[in-house]
């Protein structure tokens, strides 16, 4: 395993093991690699996971459940390359479940209020064409989009 010095850390309110359970559900090569728990006195109830150290295919992260005092916003996202529609589709509809909620250009925000870009590879194709009408007609279609459809942005880029 590669030793990494940065590491995203993310702040919930109490779900951090909940969310990070979730995350690497949703991806190969994932995994919880660490729970640490509030011991009794904190200031969290005993046993609750204080910090959950995961991997999302290979990318360490942090969770630390320490309270409502700060929120997430859209400062800060997780962009997933997606290259099919397929999957996509199966990211975008897990990460709005159970209150998530879309937004547009392929951003979302889970149920926990987290920030996503789910985003197909052939996107940064078509935006770097030289052809730059071409560019320029998938830039319009992908401002219109919510959820990314590659063959809406292909067709956009070819003129059909």
């Amino acid at each position: 395993m590669m030793e990494h010095r940065i590491t995203p850390f993310l702040w919930y309110d109490s779900q951090a093991e909940e969310a990070a359970t979730f995350y690497v559900s949703l991806f190969p090569d994932s995994r919880i690699t660490s729970v640490s728990r509030y011991p009794e006195g904190g200031p969290m109830p005993a046993g609750q996971a204080m910090v959950v150290e995961f991997e999302l295919e290979g990318l360490p992260v942090s969770a630390m459940n320490a309270g409502p005092i700060f929120s997430f916003t859209e400062a800060f996202s997780f962009s997933v390359r997606a290259d099919t529609q397929d999957e996509i589709d199966r990211l975008w509809d897990a990460l709005i479940a159970d209150g998530g909620a879309p937004s547009q250009c392929g951003w979302l925000k889970d149920r926990w209020g987290l920030s996503w870009q789910i985003v197909p590879g052939i996107l940064a194709e078509l935006q770097n064409d030289p052809d730059r009408e071409r560019a320029a007609r998938a830039m319009q279609c992908m401002m219109g989009q919510t959820k990314f459809v590659i063959a809406e942005l292909v067709a956009a880029a070819d003129g059909r």
